[in-house]
């Protein structure tokens, strides 16, 4: 549940918990405590006191690099999609219908039998293609097109709001490329990240003996390359500042200070020529990148370029393609140890893998689900409790002491103009014109990426659609986009252990509530803070408020950066700021709301635990997690959240309601004297 916010300028989709982890918490009633360690003190350790027990006898999946809560619901909703896919398959719907291009595109994949016969046949084209590529200039198309095939390129390019116009669309290009999950695999000499980078060198090396290729030492070619990319390219807390990432240009201007990357000529095979502005993202790495690719030799370029190809199809290639890539991206990265089931491989290429993606046909899916898995009940009791965390919210402004009051009305009015969005969209995407075929599987996930590619290019010179959702309903996570002002909350998360009609309200606040106001809390973190009511990154903070703002959020730094998850490797306090803000002020305002909700009257214990002590209960189970140490280093790397039991613990030392709910007190574990305990919003 770690919702981060949408960026239109950087095209990540906020989410709440970027995949988290737990089991079905519910089982056992209201509180199902067999998953506690009661030999851990809840004043010393919440998240081990909940979920303790948990944690030592749950074993990892050997088909997952983490797993908690998010992963079990997010299990539960693979399952669900299952039977309505495998439905589709079996049903001879009319021919371009859209239930027959769900059925159609999963016979294709679990084709096996065809799949294994045709090996990289699929490719040949675009392969062949590119081996007649022979100037700089054809690299340049190359680029383009690659990206509307949903192959990495060394540029990056989107269709999104504008960030100081939330009335109209901008193209955006950004740094991209890199094969290893982040610019530190390349740039440090750790033991993880030196076997990381032999680990890629192995895999190209063996994409290319698979392809029959005789490219001299592919592998240290393509390593060589990232590395220099790596070298130029921005730090991860560095693109999540919405000021430094605005940067709009005539693309004339830009063309003519970066001349060597051909613009006119990417454009073009990206899909968006003639346009007349551009936002450069990270403008210093395409000043470097101009002069690094015209000293790269075109023959360097398409080795890479042969690799990239490959390397975003392999999974969908004949089983040697599909193990290489497993072993590399799955087993030497994250530290999966088993392949996904193939039916759950086909559910998230149609469905989307989260936040952002929408797979092949991720709206009709959606639609689907929706029909059968989300009940007007629980639209309900989702408005009653949004309506309250907002009225919560709004308190909790008015009671600011570090905030002037000319400041808090416009912050009020901006809170005042979030949309909220439950469930499902109002309208659902078309894929009328969407060619899917029972016996090409590489061909229709071309001409689905390439179709959504599509579909997002001609977004420019039109309105701005507001009705649209940036995740489908069947993603188990939530998020907050600042150029729509809006929160947003799929039909998939609003699940036990996040939220049921039965629950007690404790528990809901602790769970789905906690969710809400970290979201509602993204309008107001360190970067959502910059945006005003309309969605514009524009300044509407007094100097001396934004200094008192920064004080506060630097000491929130100071936490999160004491936090050691591994040994020697530290969480990034700024990196993670923006979802600590989040956790940390969406806790204390669901909280104030289930005050507001009691209206005075306390509720009977439940399993021995007043409403108050549920709250946290709710809060803590909701993080129950195990990493593999592959992943968790790569999460510390690449996740703007913080690891789970951090999210769990290090709000709850900021809180006087805590304190009080379990008589926490100095020398706790979790105390922190009341002159020390943060209080943003």
């Amino acid at each position: 549940m770690g919702p981060t916010r949408v960026r239109s300028s950087l095209a990540v989709l906020g989410t709440l918990l970027a995949i988290p982890s737990a089991g079905p918490v519910l089982a056992q009633g209201p509180v199902d405590q067999s998953t506690f360690d009661r030999s851990v003190r809840v004043q010393d350790d919440l998240y081990n006191h909940v979920n303790g027990t948990w944690l030592k006898n749950t074993p990892i999946p050997a088909d997952k690099s983490n797993y908690g809560s998010f992963i079990a619901l997010d299990d539960l909703s693979r399952e669900r999609i299952r039977a309505i896919v495998e439905q589709a398959a079996a049903t001879n719907a009319p021919a371009g219908s859209d239930a027959r291009k769900v059925g159609d595109f999963h016979r294709a994949f679990m084709d096996t039998t065809r799949v294994e016969a045709l090996g990289a046949k699929p490719l040949a084209e675009l392969l062949g293609r590119l081996d007649g590529v022979s100037t700089h200039d054809e690299i340049a198309y190359a680029f383009g097109v690659a990206g509307t095939l949903g192959v990495a390129a060394p540029v990056g390019l989107f269709v999104g709001i504008d960030d100081k116009d939330s009335t109209r669309h901008l193209t955006t290009v950004v740094q991209a490329g890199l094969t290893l999950p982040d610019r530190d695999y390349y740039l440090k000499d750790g033991e993880k990240e030196t076997a990381a980078r032999a680990a890629l060198v192995e895999y190209v090396d063996r994409l290319f003996t698979l392809l029959g290729d005789g490219t001299k030492a592919p592998g240290e070619t393509v390593l060589a390359l990232e590395k220099r990319l790596a070298e130029i390219q921005w730090p991860r807390v560095e693109l999540r500042d919405a000021l430094k990432t605005y940067n709009k240009f005539a693309t004339a201007d830009f063309s003519t200070k970066t001349p060597q990357l051909r613009w006119s000529t990417f454009l073009e095979a990206a899909g968006t020529p003639g346009i007349a502005e551009v936002n450069v993202a990270t403008p210093s790495y395409f000043e470097k990148l101009a002069p690094l690719f015209e000293s790269v030799d075109v023959a360097t370029w398409k080795t890479w370029l042969r690799f990239k190809l490959v390397d975003a199809y392999a999974t969908f290639l004949s089983p040697p393609f599909d193990e290489a890539h497993f072993d590399f991206h799955g087993r030497k990265i994250a530290g999966i140890q088993e392949q996904l089931p193939r039916w759950k491989r086909s559910v998230e290429a149609l469905s989307g893998k989260g936040a952002g993606d929408f797979g092949a046909l991720g709206d009709v899916v959606g639609k689907l689900y929706v029909e059968r898995h989300f009940t007007p009940q629980a639209k309900a009791r989702m408005d009653e409790l949004v309506k309250n965390l907002l009225v919560a919210f709004g308190t909790s402004i008015d009671e600011l002491s570090w905030m002037t009051p000319a400041t808090k009305a416009k912050a009020r009015d901006k809170l005042a103009r979030i949309t909220t969005k439950i469930g499902y969209p109002t309208k659902w995407r078309s894929y009328d014109g969407l060619e899917i075929r029972p016996d090409e599987l590489v061909g229709n996930v071309m001409r689905s990426r390439r179709y959504e590619h599509e579909r997002n290019t001609a977004k420019l010179g039109k309105p701005v659609d507001r009705d649209e959702w940036g995740m489908t309903p069947q993603t188990v996570n939530a998020y907050y986009n600042p150029s729509l002002n809006e929160i947003v909350f799929p039909a998939a998360i609003l699940q036990p252990p996040f939220f049921s009609v039965d629950a007690p309200d404790a528990l809901n606040y602790g769970g789905i509530g906690g969710v809400i106001g970290h979201e509602i809390s993204h309008a107001f973190d360190d970067q959502g803070s910059r945006y005003d009511g309309a969605g514009n990154l524009v300044n509407w903070w007094t100097d001396a408020d934004r200094a008192a703002f920064e004080a506060l959020t630097k000491r929130l730094i100071d936490q999160y950066s004491g936090y050691e998850p591994l040994p020697g490797r530290r969480v990034k306090g700024d990196f993670t700021l923006g979802e600590n803000i989040a956790d940390l002020s969406g806790l204390a305002v669901s909280y104030k709301a289930y005050q507001l909700a009691k209206a005075g009257k306390e509720p009977e214990k439940v399993s021995g635990w007043s409403g108050n002590q549920l709250f946290f209960v709710g809060w803590s189970r909701v993080w129950q997690r195990k990493y593999r140490e592959a992943e968790l280093v790569k999460r510390l790397l690449t996740d703007p959240h913080s690891p789970s039991q951090y999210r769990a613990n290090g709000p709850v030392m900021n809180l006087d309601a805590f304190h009080d709910a379990f008589g926490v007190k100095e020398g706790d574990a979790l105390w922190k004297p009341p002159a020390e305990r943060i209080r943003i919003w």
